[in-house]
């Protein structure tokens, strides 16, 4: 049975209530957070945190919990559903107004919700048992306020069930310059005579905490060039290899691209080396 966090109590899924006129659910008027547990150890928490609260100021949304009271609810939430291998998600709404109105409540208390669920295993850095992603691309058609992590991602959605009706696992997007963005889920790395280059954050990309991660381990090693800024089309699809990074699937190998392998149709040496180097130092964020 699965345990969650409503509103400052633990309870049962069975027995958590929220108001259908909650804004999360009329408006997706909320902001959430998924953090990667490996063993019961969360990846990146504070950053998680820290991006939450950014989005939540974004909105205008007060929620008056600490660093250490979230760090609180993560760990009890790990401990009530096994510890283990565990995602945990988030989820801060406005809360519920009586009536439904377009206009932000002044009086409404903000609806905190969480709950754990299985991830599996880490990803692995071996090319032979890491899973491989096949993607293709798309304009990118969501709304322009992408750096907040809103609870409404419908355009995401949409942007990932076109990737599956083409028959792939991810959707790389492209703005009207023909310039990448990001994926579906996740932020997107393009790797060239091994220089590795990601978009620079604006408000059409997500600051991925993975990215960040990974831009930190990267430029700490030393021994990578490491490139934020604008990336064609064409780059990307000339790249000796490409990657996707998000909290569950860390840093993940594109192997297809439109149908055309990219490299040589397998992990490539670049991303071997970089997923170990993440393995090795994840916790240290």
């Amino acid at each position: 049975m699965s345990i969650v966090y409503l509103n400052g109590q633990f309870m049962p899924m069975e027995q958590a209530s929220i108001s259908p006129l909650d804004r999360g659910f009329l408006f997706g008027d909320g902001i959430y957070e998924v953090i990667p547990c490996f063993d019961a150890q969360p990846v990146g928490f504070a950053l998680h945190i820290q991006r939450m609260q950014d989005g939540l100021s974004e909105l205008g949304i007060k929620v008056p919990l600490t660093l250490a009271q979230w760090q609180e609810i993560v760990e009890q939430l790990l401990e009530a559903n096994g510890k283990g291998n565990l995602g945990v998600y988030l989820h801060v709404s406005r809360g519920m107004q009586p009536k439904r109105n377009h206009a932000y409540p002044e009086d409404a208390t903000p609806t905190v919700f969480g709950f754990a669920f299985d991830i599996g295993q880490a990803p692995s850095s071996d090319p032979k048992q890491v899973r491989t992603f096949r993607a293709v691309t798309e304009q990118d058609q969501r709304w322009r306020r992408c750096h907040i992590k809103s609870t409404a991602l419908l355009g995401n959605i949409m942007h990932y069930h076109q990737g599956q009706q083409r028959g792939a696992d991810e959707v790389l997007l492209f703005n009207e310059q023909q310039q990448l963005t990001e994926a579906a889920a996740c932020n997107v790395f393009v790797v060239k005579d091994k220089v590795i280059a990601t978009p620079v954050l604006d408000h059409q990309i997500l600051p991925g905490i993975t990215r960040h991660i990974l831009l930190a381990i990267l430029r700490q090693d030393g021994g990578f060039t490491v490139e934020e800024r604008a990336i064609s089309l064409a780059e990307v699809q000339n790249a000796d290899e490409l990657w996707l990074t998000s909290s569950s699937k860390e840093v993940a190998p594109i192997v297809s691209l439109n149908g055309q392998a990219v490299g040589g149709g397998q992990p490539g040496p670049v991303w071997e080396q970089v997923q170990q180097l993440f393995t090795a130092h994840k916790y240290e964020y």
